[in-house]
């Protein structure tokens, strides 16, 4: 597989899917009993934004960069921008939080974290990252299995799936790791991250998890620009499954103020499937 995040971490996508989860974590950590969290495919953790791939990119400055510095941005990118400022001590904008970082900054005594990465040098760097964390775990393995086989029976707990989509078959295997986890602890939150690029693809996808998982999801699409060319991507589109109750307002005015800030002819879609 040829994706390296570096090239596109900051982006418009990266921004709608960690403010989502940041939102997200608030929301769950703030109940309680202990919260496990499960992260099929981690990646790295961190990401120089002064480095030559996100230099050669451009992608972080029409993103975060642009985020950092709007006062009129929706409260629900607050956590994220809290997040990014801890990291970055107050001062330039050098270094991006991924997933990992994120979920380990908003951990409590108690909860737990599996960080899974197959890629050898990724999990090497992540593993580092997360050697100090209590409660962290990173594991260089198919995340789709591990999710479904390191998810707690029973309790409280969320999944993020958030593959490349490099492979032919990631869509089948993310539909197919849902209804797993839909057997094995029913109560577990979920939250998917997808690429948009046409619209037939998307489509099949949400219907492959209705006739799979027959479970009400949140979905929110956040179109940059008409899905009209399947070479690019066009968007980003996220699937939630146990959304806490009021979270759909929140997660709209995030994909609206991306689609209309940073997008060609952008709009979100927010809508229960």
């Amino acid at each position: 597989m040829n994706y390296r995040h570096a090239f596109h971490a900051g982006n418009f996508a990266d921004l709608v899917k960690h403010a989502a989860l940041t939102q997200l974590l608030a929301r769950l950590t703030a109940e309680p009993g202990p919260l496990a969290v499960i992260d099929t495919h981690a990646g790295r953790g961190l990401y120089d934004l002064a480095g030559p791939e996100a230099q050669k990119s451009g992608e972080a400055r029409a993103g975060v960069v642009r985020l950092m510095a709007a006062d009129a941005a929706p409260v629900g990118f607050a956590p994220l921008k809290a997040a990014v400022r801890r990291l970055n001590g107050g001062g330039p904008l050098r270094r991006y939080p991924g997933s990992p970082w994120l979920i380990a900054e908003a951990l409590r005594a108690g909860d737990s974290y599996l960080a899974c990465e197959l890629r050898p040098e990724e999990h090497a760097a992540l593993r580092e990252l997360m050697k100090a964390r209590p409660g962290v775990r990173t594991l260089c393995a198919d995340g789709y299995a591990a999710a479904i086989g390191q998810t707690p029976p029973q309790g409280r707990a969320l999944v993020l799936i958030d593959p490349p989509f490099e492979r032919a078959d990631d869509y089948a295997r993310t539909v197919e790791t849902l209804a797993g986890l839909r057997r094995r602890n029913p109560s577990a939150a979920a939250l998917v991250w997808l690429p948009l690029k046409d619209l037939e693809t998307f489509d099949g996808f949400l219907r492959d998890l209705e006739d799979e998982l027959r479970a009400p999801a949140l979905v929110a699409e956040t179109r940059m620009r008409p899905l009209t060319d399947p070479l690019k991507m066009n968007g980003c589109a996220l699937v939630l499954f146990g959304a806490p109750t009021g979270f759909a307002p929140g997660l709209k005015a995030v994909c609206d103020w991306m689609a209309q800030i940073s997008g060609e002819a952008g709009e979100a879609k927010v809508y229960w499937l």
